[in-house]
């Protein structure tokens, strides 16, 4: 007996002097919001935890406009290199239809080096530059060469980062950023999601450093204002179709309309504020 407890005693000694790798050394480990290290803050958790929950093919497969909408109130995750993530409520989009739509990049069905991601399938990215400074996102719908442009998102994790980036990417001294001017624009919500040309092509439902996972508490028709398309110039009858959809009442967003919002109230589609 005393012999088969001595040996007891050296296995328990060896197991915990074991060479295998503790969960907190490995790479990429970061921190909890409160500062303490947490098996929950590992790469390995955090891509489960994704997998779990993230939107997968079936929700950005459908049509434009239809997708446009849907995006309202999901959440779009950024993970940056050194393990922090990102997270953003989509308040702002415009749907580009594809090759009847005037102000679309894939306008006449022409398909390009540049715009290739927008005839990919739905849930790809497309990332082009503007101005050869910024960048805007958009995710390829249901439809040849139709795309969903994301133009605000309202900041709810990762704040502090959000600021870095936005600050590394402006090249004059600034203010300090207040929440809602994080993310109240396509370029900005690039700036601050460290989004550039590296994600154009990248596949939603499948890529580590970018998802989406559904929202709490997605919106209802009553709250969604449609009105027109920003900055897309002359392009006749379609820069006045009603092809850019927002949260009413979120300061989140770009640009209100409030004209649209008052004849909205007054069909009773909500109430006048």
């Amino acid at each position: 007996m005393p012999r088969k407890r001595k040996l007891l005693a050296q296995l328990s000694t060896l197991q915990s002097n074991s060479s295998f790798p503790q969960i907190n050394s490995f790479e990429n480990l970061s921190a909890t919001p409160g500062g303490d290290p947490s098996p929950k803050s590992s790469k390995y958790f955090v891509i489960e935890k994704k997998n779990s929950s993230q939107l997968e093919a079936d929700f950005f497969n459908q049509p434009c406009v239809s997708l446009a909408k849907s995006f309202l109130g999901q959440i779009l995750v950024r993970k940056l290199p050194d393990g922090r993530e990102l997270w953003g409520r989509i308040v702002e989009t415009e749907a580009y239809l594809g090759g009847e739509d005037e102000a679309s990049h894939s306008k006449g069905g022409k398909q390009t080096q540049r715009n290739a991601a927008m005839f990919m399938k739905p849930g790809t990215l497309y990332v082009y530059q503007i101005y050869g400074i910024y960048f805007c996102m958009n995710v390829s719908s249901q439809g040849e060469g139709a795309a969903v442009l994301l133009r605000s998102l309202e900041p709810l994790q990762g704040l502090d980062a959000m600021r870095e980036l936005r600050r590394a990417s402006r090249k004059a001294p600034t203010k300090l950023l207040k929440d809602w001017q994080l993310c109240n624009g396509p370029s900005k919500l690039c700036q601050a999601f460290g989004i550039d040309k590296a994600f154009d092509q990248r596949d939603l439902t499948q890529d580590a450093a970018i998802w989406m996972v559904p929202g709490q508490d997605p919106p209802g028709e009553q709250d969604v204002v449609a009105t027109t398309r920003i900055g897309i110039g002359n392009r006749g009858e379609w820069a006045q179709k009603p092809l850019r959809f927002y949260l009413r009442g979120n300061k989140f967003v770009s640009v209100v309309d409030k004209k649209v919002e008052r004849e909205m109230a007054a069909r009773g589609h909500f109430p006048c504020s």
